[in-house]
């Protein structure tokens, strides 16, 4: 399954090509190290070799002479770690410390310079070989002189020398990767600006992008403020479209309304009451729609107005206090003074006119409204001491068309409506049981949309 992260995608390429390299720079460095503590230690076994070259000379038969033996007491101690051997076609000599040992030889060796090669050496020893062709004298007669060393003290430096780099590059690619993590952070911080805004152009569909952007994302945040416009765009045509829609049925309407009238009037009383049920329930349509128009119109106006919850319900409650069901409710406010939410107040109070006008119609004599913030949220309440309605009818009272009381008037639009506002202003509406006995509504907002 491909790893959908970003972030990860980037720091472990990130951690991957830098390992890399410091793999490549580590076998460079072991390769370097060992050119150089070969050519130390070549350069050492010159100085020995040049020593020897001093003291060689060829008998008459054309073997080699050795006299006086180089002074390195290595050379005379049997398996000492340090030899020397002189080969010629006529015989060889060594040093005491090849005992009846030898070392052995390879064509093409040059004359003008010391060759240095590895090769498998006496006493199970590996050897570091520097060797030239050599002609002792003016005979033209050539010599093989090879100086050899025990390279176990290079292969344990080269050995040491390996884990102490391994640990330090380790070490460096740990480093290297943290500051990978670093810059990957970095880099993707404007995504999370744009994360940010985006979530602000969720519950605000007027807000845009900012211009304030590294270059590189620049084209990205032009073309979702011009999707954005082209959306605003398309949605206000249709809204207004819908609005135009509702206005023009408002005149047949009220023909038909004078028709049922002049119906009436001429004793057609049961037609004149079949066409008053139809044109109400198309003015219910109308309203209904009217609404979901309001209600989108509340979305885009999200941020850009404040309503005070406290000065709405007041103004509600001094409205229903003068109508005929209202007269013998008490409205009980229990809201504090500083809460508000992030729309117009206008549609706040279309929200609790609905719902505290259906509560005084069903209540007995207590409609209550209540407002708390918390961290997380901020609840308004609107509960009576009505009958209530069941649990299972809940959800049928939010679905337009739904009606809690089938005798009454109306057209199960209302709630239904209420619950589009506040869907649209970021909210939610649960229905339920109230502390009084009857129904209560409950309003909820996240508090990071009211703040």
């Amino acid at each position: 399954m491909p790893v959908r992260s970003l972030r990860l995608r980037l720091l472990a390429s990130a951690a991957a090509a830098v390992f890399l390299a410091l793999a490549i720079a580590g076998f460079g460095l072991h390769l370097l190290f060992e050119r150089h503590i070969e050519r130390r230690e070549a350069l050492s076994m010159e100085a020995k070799a040049h020593e020897l070259l001093a003291a060689l000379r060829l008998d008459t038969q054309g073997r080699p002479v050795v006299d006086p033996l180089p002074s390195d007491t290595r050379f005379n101690q049997p398996a000492g770690g340090l030899y020397w051997q002189v080969s010629t076609a006529s015989g060889q000599a060594h040093s005491p410390s090849l005992w009846d040992q030898s070392i052995t030889s390879m064509p093409g060796t040059p004359r003008d310079h010391w060759r240095i090669r590895r090769v498998p050496g006496p006493f199970a020893q590996g050897l570091l070989v520097i060797e030239r062709m050599v002609e002792p004298d003016r005979s033209s007669r050539a010599a093989l002189v090879q100086v050899a060393t025990d390279d176990s003290a290079l292969s344990d430096a080269q050995r040491e020398f390996s884990l102490e780099m391994i640990g330090s590059l380790v070490l460096l690619w740990l480093v290297l990767t943290g500051a990978a993590y670093g810059q990957v952070v970095l880099g993707l911080k404007p995504l999370g600006r744009i994360r940010a805004e985006l979530d602000r152009m969720r519950r605000n569909p007027g807000a845009r992008l900012s211009a304030d952007h590294p270059a590189e994302i620049d084209p990205l945040a032009n073309a979702i403020n011009s999707l954005a416009d082209a959306r605003a765009a398309d949605v206000d045509r249709a809204r207004r479209r819908a609005a135009d829609l509702a206005h023009s049925l408002k005149t047949p309407l009220a023909a038909l309304a004078a028709q049922s009238r002049r119906a009436r009037e001429a004793g057609a009383h049961e037609a004149a009451d079949g066409l008053d049920r139809a044109i109400a329930a198309a003015g219910a349509a109308l309203e209904a729609e009217l609404a979901r128009s309001r209600s989108a119109v509340a979305r885009e106006a999200q941020a850009a107005s404040r309503a005070n919850v406290l000065a709405a319900a007041e103004a509600v409650a001094a409205v229903l206090e003068r109508t005929e069901a209202g007269e013998r409710i008490v409205f009980e406010i229990d809201v504090p003074e500083d809460i508000e939410l992030p729309f117009a107040a206008s549609d706040l109070a279309e929200i609790l006119g609905a719902l505290m006008e259906n509560a005084a119609r069903f209540a007995r004599r207590r409609v209550t409204v209540s407002g708390t913030a918390a961290d997380n949220e901020v609840c308004v309440t609107i509960a009576d001491d009505g009958p209530g309605i069941a649990d299972t009818r809940a959800a049928t009272a939010l679905v337009r068309g739904g009606r809690l009381d089938e005798a009454g008037p109306g057209h199960g639009f209302g709630l239904a409506i209420v619950s589009d506002l506040v869907s649209a202003t970021d909210g939610a509406m649960t229905l339920g049981a109230g502390p009084l006995g009857g129904l209560e509504v409950r309003l909820a907002w996240p508090a990071a949309a009211a703040s």
